[in-house]
């Protein structure tokens, strides 16, 4: 379990923080056993939408999309280290897909505390909703990602789909490498023709992070490093999915 090997690390304090798109965060939370888990262990379980209007920080992202910026988790601002979990699924909802830069969108406040401003719909009803996913990137810098592919939707998402199962995980700190392996497994198993059209960098999402600077360009600058065998051929067959599409 992360949480345990961060403690075990020394970490002097852990928080595990989330926001749902779809569901109620702290319901889902403690369906999961979240809250359990950090009495247990002794690290802070925090439900971002709970967050009182003092702990978020107005982000204007000057260049991007959105009309009036974003708010960021005063929480995030101030940690010394971000490890983002996420997972490997395609989303119907306009994302196309959902990995790193995606799960992005849950740091993000939902609605201002202060005025009730939506901004999650003025991503989902923006033509740019992709490219806006990207800029929120800009916000941080993850010291690791893990991405759980172990299940995956190649189709449907984010909460139901076409399940696969490649039993897979990815651990990086290069969020545009990240997604476009995620991109290349998805296509690997399957993946509907929204994502398996065109080369992998040209997918809006990575195509504006790389542009921001926030990670590889193309294939080139992308390594995968396995000391097993089934995962060196994984990883050789995805690297061949992004070379050639």
């Amino acid at each position: 379990m992360l949480a345990q090997q961060f403690l075990t690390a020394g970490a002097s304090s852990l928080s595990v923080a989330d926001r749902s798109g779809m569901g109620n965060t702290r319901q889902v939370m403690e369906r999961k056993g979240v809250f359990a888990l950090a009495n247990q262990m002794g690290f802070g379980a925090v439900v971002l939408e709970e967050t009182p209007a003092e702990g978020w920080l107005p982000e204007r992202l000057p260049g991007g999309h959105w009309s009036r910026g974003v708010l960021f988790p005063r929480l995030l601002r101030e940690a010394d280290l971000i490890v983002q979990t996420c997972c490997l699924k395609t989303h119907r909802y306009g994302g196309h897909f959902t990995l790193s830069l995606k799960n992005s969108v849950g740091m993000v406040a939902k609605y201002g505390p202060r005025d009730q401003y939506n901004y999650m719909g003025e991503l989902h009803g923006s033509a740019h909703q992709r490219r806006m996913i990207a800029e929120i990137n800009q916000l941080y810098r993850p010291a690791l990602i893990v991405l759980d592919g172990l299940e995956a939707f190649t189709d449907g998402g984010p909460e139901s789909g076409t399940l696969v199962r490649p039993q897979v995980m990815i651990f990086g700190a290069d969020r545009v490498a990240v997604d476009a392996v995620g991109v290349a497994l998805l296509r690997m198993h399957g993946g509907n023709a929204t994502i398996s059209h065109g080369r992998v960098f040209d997918q809006e999402q990575i195509a504006r992070a790389a542009a921001l600077g926030l990670g590889a360009t193309g294939p080139g600058q992308i390594e995968l490093v396995t000391d097993d065998p089934e995962g060196k051929r994984i990883g050789d067959q995805a690297m061949e999915v992004l070379r050639r599409g």
